[in-house]
């Protein structure tokens, strides 16, 4: 189902398809939206026509919503993304753009916008802010946690519903309201003998083979330099995982960081109304 006001957009990248939504006129200032972990472009379809001034593009990476999955000896670690939304951006012709990233897309922007700053305009972040940083003395473990769960993923089959309600209630057990999950869903759902399955591909719960240590997170960080806003939930990542989390955008040179009321997917709740003015005053202004 393609959400109300929305146009299916498709790009061929490194021999994969790339699939995303569109919302405004294409006239208006450009923004890429990166959606969070087994999400898709739906996600944004209550924030994104809230962004009157902004032609607003949003991908389902790959491995989830109508994107490829990776080939089997590839991997689904966060730097993978970025070659691919590179080269969608080359496509659609794009200088510079406003780019926004919830949950792990949040994490992926934040890389893109530090390797690729000059086309970055402005940032928003939201719920998240960078990789989890790892001590360096886990570094083994981590790695041999990757191949494990690599071998064990690879050829799982992902669960068969026999009613797409089943998995909408499968997503709302991971917190998401009933609405929001039912707009994830009808995206990253397809039909199959005996029912319905997940078109997101099972290595994307699988370990990373390496994770950034906190220097390198904070060098990440220190080098975004366009205007940033980090909007953390009230009852997000920060209150789940702890202070030490968000405090990671204090290392932002010069960030504008708010926590809004909400949970994770704040941005598909009751409040998105609130979020869409605070980004489009950030989006707008001269900061």
């Amino acid at each position: 189902m393609t959400p109300s006001g929305a146009v299916e957009m498709q790009w061929q990248v490194d021999g994969l398809d790339i699939a995303g939504l569109a919302w405004g006129n294409p006239q208006h200032s450009p923004l890429l939206a990166l959606h969070g972990w087994l999400d898709n472009a739906c996600s944004f379809a209550l924030l994104a026509p809230l962004l009157t001034e902004r032609y607003v593009v949003a991908l389902d990476l790959t491995g989830h919503g109508r994107s490829s999955r990776r080939s089997l000896d590839a991997t689904y670690q966060v730097y993978d993304d970025l070659p691919q939304i590179a080269a969608v951006v080359q496509q659609l012709g794009w200088q510079r753009f406003a780019l926004v990233g919830h949950s792990r897309g949040a994490v992926i922007a934040t890389l893109f916008a530090a390797a690729f700053a000059e086309q970055v305009d402005k940032l928003v972040l939201l719920d998240s802010v960078s990789p989890p940083p790892l001590d360096s003395d886990q570094f083994v473990e981590q790695l041999r946690r990757y191949v494990d769960e690599k071998q064990r993923l690879t050829n799982r089959r992902t669960r068969i519903y026999k009613h797409p309600d089943q998995a909408v209630t499968a997503r709302q057990e991971q917190g998401l309201s009933e609405a929001a999950a039912r707009l994830i869903v009808s995206r990253n759902l397809k039909p199959v003998e005996g029912g319905y399955t997940w078109t997101t591909d099972p290595r994307l719960r699988g370990a990373s083979a390496i994770k950034m240590t906190e220097e390198q997170v904070r060098s990440v960080l220190h080098s975004l330099n366009m205007p940033t806003l980090l909007l953390m939930a009230e009852h997000g990542l920060a209150s789940a995982k702890g202070s030490r989390f968000a405090s990671m955008g204090e290392h932002i040179p010069g960030v504008i960081q708010e926590t809004l009321p909400g949970g994770h997917h704040f941005h598909m709740e009751g409040s998105v109304a609130t979020l869409g003015d605070r980004i489009n005053q950030f989006l707008g202004s001269e900061v």
